[in-house]
């Protein structure tokens, strides 16, 4: 870990900022392990909001999650595709951007948009976390050296509150200074919103109800007077500017593709798209010589050396330095829409807010909207009656290419809905490892520093702490 200095340009202003620590360049950590702004002495509020900001692209980017759930292959060095343990540490996060947002908090400099954006993005990232893994440090995280675990069944409804209530801080409308997400805060409230909807429909396992506290949740931010994300114009990206060391501001497949290149649109992820001319098969992937899923080294070495067109992630054009990350989309929040009304969460109409889901997922990547007859494809289309959750393979699918190369929000889809089926690699690292994961394990470095809290979460979780295990939501 080392500090550094950046340069942050944005469309109107050059604003020159402290780095606060050090971000890993392999993409595959993102969203892992972030810098550490505890060397900070004199906070600047939009400083360290800034600096998370700059980082969200790798939260939607982890490469771990979009093996996991087959968006891409390995094609090269195979391990998680193969179900090597995924005992990864996410202690950087908490010292790193976490830290910063709660000292954003609690800064009684901070305007009250600055800790209403703070709380949004807190409760953004410990989502991302506690999806992955089941029991986080969460009520007592950035309070105590060794904080207790907290159940994931607790970290739901609160993350849900404090999103309520940041969307309610935030005022109506204006700007805020270092702010390189959004042009107005009005578009945080419907952030807010939006992020309370996708946390409810998560929750559709335990509470499957039209009255209970999901569909209750979920119709609450639906209905909230500052509305949600319903276009492109609102989606919640990453716009990169291209350069910085090490590429660091550009878009982080731009910068794997030119010095790794272990990774490529998977088989599974091609098939689905083609099986229905799906267009973003062009966007995805480089050519149409997608990568196996789940080879060992011998056959996957041997495979790349005979197509040496391999289909990389992304084609060219959309893979530039400047080309943007997408974290929450017009597309998710409308599918996520679709499926609440075709469970009879809502009363609003499943096919028109799901045609409109799609075309949004269409039309962010540039293409047009799609034909009469992909959406008439019985692989596509609603045809069961809908307010009995009858539509659920087809939209969940949806929302799973939508999602691409987001790896965390497409496993987590996987995992709740079961949908797309997905089959397991047919090679295997170990005997006892052959199905796909359902979280991931607790990293080394919380064994060695938080014992106690650490076997504490392993006795919430049925199974315990291995990979097959499921996290509260999914069982």
């Amino acid at each position: 870990m080392y500090h550094k200095k950046f340069k942050l340009i944005t469309a109107s202003a050059a604003i020159a900022l402290i780095a606060l620590g050090s971000s890993c360049n392999k993409i595959s950590s993102f969203g892992d392990t972030n810098s550490n702004p505890n060397v900070i002495t004199s906070p600047v509020p939009y400083a360290l909001i800034t600096n998370v900001e700059w980082q969200l692209g790798g939260f939607a980017s982890n490469v771990r999650s979009a093996i996991t759930c087959q968006y891409f292959s390995e094609a090269e060095y195979p391990s998680i595709g193969q179900y090597a343990i995924p005992q990864v540490d996410f202690a950087g996060t908490y010292t790193g951007l976490l830290n910063g947002l709660q000292t954003v908090i609690g800064n009684n400099t901070s305007t009250s948009a600055e800790i209403a954006t703070a709380r949004i993005l807190k409760a953004y990232i410990f989502w991302t976390l506690t999806d992955r893994y089941g029991p986080i440090p969460y009520a007592e995280a950035l309070k105590a050296v060794t904080p207790k675990y907290s159940k994931q069944e607790d970290i739901y409804p609160d993350l849900i509150k404090e999103l309520t209530e940041a969307g309610a801080q935030m005022p109506n409308s204006g700007t805020q200074r270092g702010d390189i997400m959004y042009k107005d805060l009005s578009q945080w409230k419907r952030l807010a919103n939006s992020l309370r909807m996708l946390m409810a429909l998560r929750l559709s396992k335990k509470y499957p109800g039209a009255t209970e506290y999901a569909a209750t949740q979920f119709k609450l931010a639906l209905n909230d007077a500052a509305g949600s994300i319903s276009s492109n114009t609102d989606n919640f990206q990453v716009n990169y500017v291209g350069g910085g060391s090490d590429n660091a501001y550009s878009n982080p497949f731009y910068y794997t593709h030119l010095q790794i290149r272990d990774n490529g649109l998977s088989v599974p992820m091609y098939n689905m798209l083609a099986s229905i001319s799906d267009p973003r098969a062009s966007v995805y992937g480089s050519s149409a010589t997608a990568v196996p899923y789940g080879y060992n080294e011998g056959l996957i070495n041997a495979w790349r050396q005979a197509n040496p067109g391999w289909a990389r992630v992304f084609s060219d054009a959309y893979r530039d330095k400047t080309s943007p990350v997408f974290v929450v989309t017009a597309g998710q929040v409308l599918l996520a829409r679709a499926e609440a009304a075709d469970r009879g969460w809502t009363s609003e109409n499943a096919n028109t807010v799901y045609t409109a889901g799609v075309t949004a997922a269409f039309q962010q990547w540039g293409l047009a909207a799609p034909s009469a007859g992909y959406l008439s494809n019985a692989n596509v289309a609603l045809t069961a009656p809908t307010g009995t959750g009858a539509n659920l393979k087809n939209i969940a699918t949806q929302f799973f290419l939508s999602t691409f190369p987001d790896g965390t929000q497409g496993w987590a889809n996987w995992r709740r809905t079961g949908y797309p089926v997905l089959t397991p690699s047919p090679y295997p690292l170990s005997a006892a490892h052959t199905t796909i994961p359902r979280r991931f394990t607790y990293g080394l470095s919380e064994y060695s520093t938080n014992l106690s809290g650490v076997n504490q979460a392993i006795g919430w979780i049925p199974g315990g702490d291995v990979q097959e295990s499921r996290v509260w939501w999914d069982q």
